[in-house]
């Protein structure tokens, strides 16, 4: 059986109004909205022991593929030398005509 583009396009028009229905029979609000605001949600609401976990699964994936970075000493050191050159920089002084 052959299917022409428009039967493709009528079940996907049939797919999309079932899950319209669908949607509109479960009544949800918006995320902003859930709970009373000082819920923690996604990660932060997860145990500190699963957090960790899933974080190190996560690093250890980055470099099995080859996108991981592991810090050498130098590039260590030069990195925090950058940082204390910027964090030790005094402000601008404005409108100061000196």
């Amino acid at each position: 059986m052959e299917s022409t583009p428009t039967t493709s396009r009528q079940a996907v028009a049939a797919r999309g109004a079932e899950a319209t229905a669908t949607k509109a029979a479960t009544k949800t609000r918006p995320a902003a909205r859930v709970g009373d605001g000082n819920r923690r949600r996604g990660f932060a609401s997860m145990d500190p022991e699963l957090q960790r976990r899933l974080a190190v699964e996560g690093g250890k994936a980055s470099h099995i593929s080859g996108r991981g970075h592991k810090w050498t000493a130098e590039e260590a050191r030069e990195a925090g030398r950058k940082g204390g050159l910027i964090s030790r920089r005094k402000p601008a002084a404005k409108n100061n005509p000196q």
